[in-house]
């Protein structure tokens, strides 16, 4: 049977930043960097930062024994889109971890999430499919986060709070500790903006930002 193949699908900036995360562990697995490569709709080269660059189509159909993506696009819904893409072609999730994170007690991680350098999940979390926790980016105890849910770097995520699927917390937000039983909750497709305090509960669908956060109003 052929080797398996592993990808980092997306060529951009997120996906070069991820790339390194990828190479490290296949190494420590003992598998061959040969194995691992790009993969992107419309990669501008064959070669990107030392790692082949591949069309889907040409990931699909290389020879491989199993084929593992990981989803390096910080777009929740584009991620969705990759994953049911990657599931009807029989490409399987693949879970991207720094060597630096930190998992706590008794915490579930959904397939397909990519945790960067000095991440940290507390105990008693619950995480579901293609999370995104960029640098330095924690999740405290007894939180529960969706799908499809990205958090840019520096994201504070306190305890006892519940984060929808597709909602987008920017860079250096801070959301405010919760309580037991009554949690803090960012609705499913909410986006937290840049530097934002969350106090209180932000609707499904909503943008807020400030301190305190609130939405914003369109003009």
């Amino acid at each position: 049977m052929n080797a398996p193949l592993f990808a980092v699908y997306g060529a951009s900036g997120c996906g070069r930043s991820v790339m390194p995360l990828a190479r490290s562990q296949l190494q420590r697995q003992a598998i061959p960097s040969i194995r691992l490569v790009f993969v992107d709709d419309q990669p501008e080269a064959a070669v990107v930062n030392g790692q082949r660059a591949l069309r889907y189509e040409e990931f699909v159909e290389a020879p491989a024994g199993m084929r593992h993506a990981a989803l390096a696009v910080a777009d929740g819904e584009v991620r969705k889109r990759l994953a049911d893409r990657c599931l009807a072609g029989g490409v399987r999730p693949w879970t991207v971890i720094a060597a630096n994170a930190v998992v706590m007690d008794e915490v579930t991680l959904g397939e397909g999430a990519i945790l960067s350098p000095f991440v940290t999940l507390g105990s008693n979390v619950r995480i579901g499919r293609h999370f995104h926790a960029n640098l330095y980016s924690y999740v405290e105890h007894d939180c529960v986060v969706g799908d499809f849910v990205t958090f840019a770097p520096g994201v504070k995520c306190n305890g006892n709070v519940v984060v929808e699927d597709h909602a987008y917390i920017g860079t250096g937000a801070v959301i405010k500790q919760g309580r037991p039983g009554r949690p803090l909750v960012i609705g499913r497709g909410a986006i937290v903006g840049m530097g934002a305090v969350v106090t209180r509960h932000v609707p499904a669908g909503a943008t807020v930002a400030g301190n305190p956060a609130r939405p914003l109003v369109k003009g």
